[in-house]
């Protein structure tokens, strides 16, 4: 995202250090920001954000937030328009990405056990493996666990789970391949209650959202199980696509937090954004690597940060 708004505000890098706050630039003397200028440059600011895979109403809501906080008003001699709206940009999207915030450690933590978390997404987003990194951050809580390998409509999903569950000891409950997957995270639950473990992970299938089977299934593992918790594993990478993904399992069966993954690999940051605006939940991790320990919770200041870092 840096690379498509720097051409904008002709930066550098970020040593051409800021204030932190709009108030600091906006003054009562200097020249006054007036329609035709923050116009020109608001327009270019919409071509960055969307080079940046930005959803359409974001950018909207981002310019009107910027447009309000500084047209009519005065930019200090010291500061040019650009820095301005650089500062007016970065709060903008903060305000975005804050506007719902949720503790999984905190909820997780005091909430009455066992408690069941059920994680939606299509395939190749990283949810088995953000399952497991989950886990192994229970387990490192002193929480016990339980993952339900409830995506039997792949006999591989079913293997990998298994396997992640070898490497951090904990109880897999699975059933052959092709299995009613509301059974299995049935029987994942009875087992942490009679076995006394704190959390049910469970996995499910992960075919094209479109597909109406699916979700019926979807639907019925969630009536059966009763989940505390559906969160939405989404693939920062994926842009509009990840975007649309979330409108749909949150419209057809509930999201309450996103995990994003491959937030490592350049992702533009687009999705972070859109996700957070268009279904007004909560981003509660992102997955920065493969190995158990390289997912982070999310924290807007830092996810902003790293937009504008060079």
């Amino acid at each position: 995202m840096f690379e498509a708004l720097k051409k904008l505000f002709g930066l550098k890098k970020e040593e051409e250090a800021l204030p932190a706050e709009v108030a600091e630039v906006i003054g009562d003397s200097g020249k006054k920001i007036d329609e035709k200028d923050l116009d020109e440059i608001l327009w270019q600011l919409e071509l960055g954000l969307m080079e940046a895979d930005v959803a359409v109403p974001v950018v909207e809501e981002i310019k009107r937030e910027v447009r309000a906080e500084l047209l009519g008003k005065r930019v200090d001699k010291r500061f040019s328009l650009e820095d301005a709206i650089k500062l007016a940009l970065k709060n903008a999207i903060e305000n975005i990405l804050r506007q719902n915030t949720f503790d999984f450690d905190d909820f997780v933590t005091k909430h009455e056990k066992p408690v069941v978390i059920m994680f939606v997404g299509i395939n190749g987003t990283g949810k088995t493996t953000a399952i497991a990194k989950l886990t192994n951050r229970l387990q490192k809580m002193g929480l016990t666990t339980v993952l339900s390998a409830s995506d039997t409509f792949r006999a591989g999903a079913i293997e990998q789970l298994s396997i992640h569950g070898d490497r951090l000891a904990t109880k897999v409950i699975k059933h052959s391949a092709g299995g009613d997957p509301a059974a299995v995270a049935y029987d994942a639950l009875e087992h942490a209650k009679a076995r006394k473990r704190d959390v049910v992970l469970v996995d499910t299938a992960g075919r094209m959202q479109t597909n109406v089977n699916l979700m019926d299934e979807m639907k019925k593992i969630k009536r059966v199980v009763k989940p505390h918790l559906m969160v939405f594993v989404g693939d920062a990478l994926a842009g509009n696509d990840a975007i649309e993904q979330a409108r749909v399992f949150d419209k057809e069966v509930g999201i309450d937090a996103v995990i994003l993954t491959k937030i490592d690999a350049d992702a533009k940051g687009g999705a972070a954004l859109s996700i957070a605006y268009t279904i007004k939940k909560p981003i509660a991790f992102l997955s920065t690597g493969q190995e158990y320990e390289e997912i982070v919770k999310f924290d807007s200041k830092w996810m902003v940060d790293r937009l504008f870092s060079s």
